[in-house]
């Protein structure tokens, strides 16, 4: 399987997610650079983390404005997987692949912790084999991280079963402790209509090897590979 990473000026999780897909999970791994508009031959595409353009504006403002964006919008409306990882989150919802909106963190200061989520939904690419409630330890390190969206659009996306993972206690609580940002509804991670692509602000490819103290984000990348091999 192919996987593109894409590379923004300003990103420094793209080697992290490379080496995760090439190194640990064994796949081919392309890096794509933010003018290129060409993404044929990949399978899925993964947006990493970082500081995309300094985060002038907003986060992923100008990302979304990239030619890459383009191609990462006609291959997710095609129906390949779009992960977006943290600032990659961010620029989903920039350029309108994803709902709502990243705030400020609820302590306004920049968080770099491990966190707990639950896992949701297991109908998307990245949680296709695990199992519904199931935790699942990442890092998160943003300042930006505060899912928010209006009332009505929160509501929808719980009724769609959009909510994907969620900030909860070691054992699986909901807690006002353990959603360090503030997110509405504790929300970590969400998905498109279609549910081929997938934002969340916790680090997997932090947490995809034992030495890193959790290999629970390695398990995402699988999904994500396993989601792509012909049933």
């Amino acid at each position: 399987m192919r996987i593109g990473v894409v590379v923004f000026p300003g990103s420094n999780c793209d080697h992290d997610a490379y080496h995760v897909v090439k190194h640990v999970c064994g796949q081919e791994a392309r890096f794509v650079w933010h003018k290129d508009s060409d993404l044929s031959g990949l399978d899925a595409v993964v947006l990493p983390g970082g500081f995309s353009y300094g985060d002038y504006l907003r986060t992923g403002a100008i990302a979304r404005f990239s030619p890459v964006m383009q191609a990462v919008s006609e291959f997710a409306r095609k129906g390949a997987p779009v992960l977006g990882i943290c600032n990659g989150f961010q620029i989903l919802q920039e350029a309108g692949l994803l709902p709502g909106a990243m705030l400020r963190n609820k302590p306004v200061k920049f968080l770099s912790q491990p966190v707990h989520v639950r896992v949701e939904r297991t109908d998307t690419p990245v949680t296709a084999g695990l199992a519904a409630g199931e935790v699942l330890t990442m890092p998160i390190a943003h300042g930006e991280g505060n899912f928010y969206a209006p009332d009505e659009e929160l509501d929808r996306l719980e009724g769609e079963g959009r909510v994907v993972f969620r900030y909860v206690t070691r054992d699986g609580r909901l807690d006002e402790a353990a959603n360090p940002n503030g997110a509405a509804r504790a929300i970590a991670g969400i998905c498109n209509e279609t549910r081929n692509v997938v934002g969340l602000m916790p680090h997997p490819e932090r947490a995809s090897e034992p030495e890193l103290g959790s290999a629970d984000g390695r398990r995402l990348f699988e999904a994500l590979i396993r989601s792509l091999v012909p049933a």
